[in-house]
């Protein structure tokens, strides 16, 4: 008999930063390590990942870290987790390899840190835990899930999947492993929630096959977007091109590294015959043969950004005309609405011929509740647990699970931090709370960004900044140069002349009252700048922008005051 914990430090309530940790008679699990990308008003973020001060509070008894795929809400925290923690990380193959190339990029040496590749047949023993895998079927190749085996039954952690009819072993759930896995019973399923609300669900791609053969038939040159963490499509996509002759080239393969992974291990295959490398484009050459398939990759925004700068003459590859036809297969996801909308926009603007491929034609790489029930009759939990996805997500299938027949206190939502027990195979009444959040990440400075510099860059993207700059000798008390207003970001409008005025009348007046005294406290001097010169610009326009004064102790005599 165990007691069994269990709880999350991202990935509820949340798209994207998933890490979860399970907890078997003191020996610590940690079930994936993501980052989420920032939403808009998180100025100059580049990253969000977990707090984990728990686990640097209990490092001692953390066992591994297990990663079930290689996209960077599972694996975009590792960086910073194993700065502090010395703890050995299992993946495939492919996994491991992304992840190799995520530290190089981070600065830091691979040796020195312990990567372990496993495949579905490995079977790790922490003394009488057993941790086993399975292959899932998801948009990377060699995805996988966790079963941490206890004496009260199994944990399962079941990340993003599909049960979709997928012909390629690299992408293919192995359900003889569930199934093995299930006769030991199964404790608790921790099963992914973002593809609940996906309806109309397409079983394979037939359908999309149709409609891209039927435009490359017809057409010359082809564009085609697509997420380039998304292997499995673009190896689709490949397969057709090929098959029909075209010559292919991937543009953005050097910057991607999911890309760049894929092609120089052989987990994307292009006929050598059929791969082409782009020359940069010049009065000679524009690489618009007719039978080329460029593909356009990136992540979130990046293929609408490389298809505007492709429309505006501005990639030094290609150039969109009006004899291209450009299939978007790139959904606008949570950020990236407004800049999928524009692009599309741009590329009608220039006559190119363009062909949305609407989700209900792709292949969700997200479980749907039919999925979700699939799963539930293979590996007959006793407790549902949703993760992965927001608390919509999570709701709607707690909702799946007890329309499939668990009562409502078997399916357990809960928050990040929050703690759940299991004593004896039997859930306990309490629940505690672990320090848990977001930590943000800008540039190389992990965590140290607080509401106040957050508060200051909305502003600043919001009402700009003002600043006055005056030079004084101190010695003989004058202004030897200024005061100047400069600003950046802030609009005078019609109250320019009213407002640099006032400003400067204000300012004269401050200024000549602290030289008038004996001593001048420069610290005083430029709160009182600041105060006036907002109260100034509030009266007259109503804005708020960032004030900063700068008072410069010049020592000279030549005296120019503005």
């Amino acid at each position: 008999m165990s007691t069994i914990k269990f709880l999350a430090l991202g990935g509820l309530g949340e798209n994207g930063k998933n890490m979860y940790v399970v907890e078997v008679d003191e020996r610590i699990f940690v079930l994936d390590a993501g980052l989420k990308y920032p939403s808009v008003e998180l100025y100059g973020i580049d990253a969000v990942i977990p707090d984990i001060t728990y686990l640097i509070e209990n490092k001692d008894r953390v066992q591994g870290i297990f990663i079930s795929h290689g996209h960077e809400d599972h694996i975009g925290a590792l960086p910073q987790l194993l700065k502090v923690l010395d703890v050995g990380v299992f993946g495939t193959h492919f996994t491991i390899s992304l992840i190799e190339d995520l530290l190089t990029e981070e600065g830091l040496n691979v040796s020195d840190y312990r990567l372990y590749r496993i495949n579905e047949d490995k079977v790790l023993k922490f003394g009488n835990i057993t941790v086993e895998f399975y292959n899932t079927t998801h948009s990377l190749p060699e995805s996988i899930g966790v079963a941490i085996k206890t004496s009260d039954g199994a944990v399962v952690y079941v990340p993003d999947f599909t049960f979709s009819i997928n012909n390629d072993r690299k992408y293919r759930t192995s359900f003889n492993k569930l199934a093995e896995i299930a006769k030991g019973g199964t404790l608790a399923l921790l099963s992914e929630s973002l593809g609940v609300n996906n309806t109309n669900r397409v079983h394979n791609d037939i359908p999309l096959f149709h409609k891209i053969t039927e435009v490359l038939l017809n057409s010359g040159r082809v564009i085609f977007s697509l997420f380039s963490t998304d292997l499995d499509r673009i190896q689709k996509v490949i397969n057709i091109s090929a098959s029909l002759n075209r010559r292919i080239a991937i543009v953005g393969r050097k910057a991607q590294r999911v890309i760049n992974i894929a092609m120089n291990s052989d987990y994307l295959k292009i006929p050598q015959d059929r791969l082409v490398n782009l020359k940069f484009i010049d009065d000679e050459n524009k690489n618009d043969f007719d039978d080329l398939v460029v593909i356009v990759t990136g992540v979130r925004h990046e293929p609408f950004y490389m298809l505007q700068r492709m429309c505006q003459g501005q990639d030094r590859l290609i150039e969109i005309t009006d004899k291209d036809n450009i299939i978007i297969m790139t959904p606008a996801v949570p950020g990236t609405e407004r800049m999928a909308a524009r692009t599309i926009d741009i590329l009608t603007r220039h006559n190119a011929k363009v062909t949305i491929v609407k989700k209900d034609i792709l292949v969700s790489s997200h479980a749907d509740s039919e999925d979700l029930k699939m799963l539930y009759s293979i590996l007959n939990p006793k407790y549902i647990i949703p993760v992965v996805g927001e608390y919509r997500h999570q709701f709607m299938q707690k909702k799946i699970a007890m329309n499939f027949g668990y009562s409502e206190d078997n399916v357990i939502l809960l928050d990040n931090g929050e703690m759940i027990i299991f004593k004896d195979g039997v859930l306990q009444p309490t629940r505690t709370k672990v320090q848990s959040g977001d930590v943000l990440v800008d540039g190389s400075l992990i965590g140290d960004i607080n509401e106040v510099v957050l508060k200051d860059r909305e502003m600043l993207a919001a009402e700009g900044v003002v600043m006055l700059v005056v030079n004084i000798d101190a010695r003989i008390k004058k202004v030897v140069a200024g005061p100047k207003l400069v600003t950046r970001g802030f609009a005078y409008g019609e109250y320019e002349q009213e407002l640099t005025e006032s400003i400067y009348q204000v300012s004269d007046e401050i200024i000549d009252n602290h030289l008038s005294r004996k001593y001048i406290d420069w610290n005083e001097l430029k709160n009182e700048l600041r105060d006036a010169i907002n109260k100034e610009i509030y009266r007259i326009t109503k804005k708020t922008p960032i004030i900063i004064p700068t008072v410069i102790d010049t020592q000279t005599t030549n005296v120019n005051r503005r």
